[in-house]
């Protein structure tokens, strides 16, 4: 069986119901990124709007991925949660800037949900990414 790591990058809030990251080694690392939202390492919600709150979720999923030892770059399936009401432009905007010219992009998924586990999350991302040895 392949060694698994779970990751909790220093500068991100830490939570005992869940890992900021889950690593499988092979020849190429596959890393399972937890969903991600607008909390920052004191665990405070940044931003009331999508588009600020989508910023902080990239961050921290952009500080999760290097603290595997990748990139945003490396990522191949995206899963976005917005919370039904909330505009889709906005942070797809975001999406769009923060991947950039790349060639082959990831696989997404975009849902509607009633709610996210806190009243004031707006989004949520959740990615798979595969970084080689």
């Amino acid at each position: 069986m392949a060694p698994v790591e779970h990751l909790n990058p220093e500068g991100m809030h830490h939570n005992p119901a869940f890992s900021q990251a889950v690593v499988v080694s092979g020849p190429s690392r596959t890393v399972y990124v937890g969903g991600q939202n607008a909390v920052d390492a004191a665990g405070h919600i940044v931003g009331e709007d999508i588009e600020t709150q989508t910023r902080q979720a990239f961050a921290n999923l952009k500080r999760v991925l290097g603290a595997a030892g990748g990139g945003i770059e490396h990522v191949v399936k995206w899963t976005i949660y917005i919370v039904a009401g909330q505009p889709l432009a906005p942070g797809f905007a975001v999406f769009q800037q923060e991947w950039g010219t790349r060639p082959n992009p990831p696989a997404i998924t975009g849902l509607f949900v009633s709610a996210l586990a806190n009243p004031a999350f707006l989004v949520e991302i959740d990615a798979v990414a595969v970084i080689p040895e």
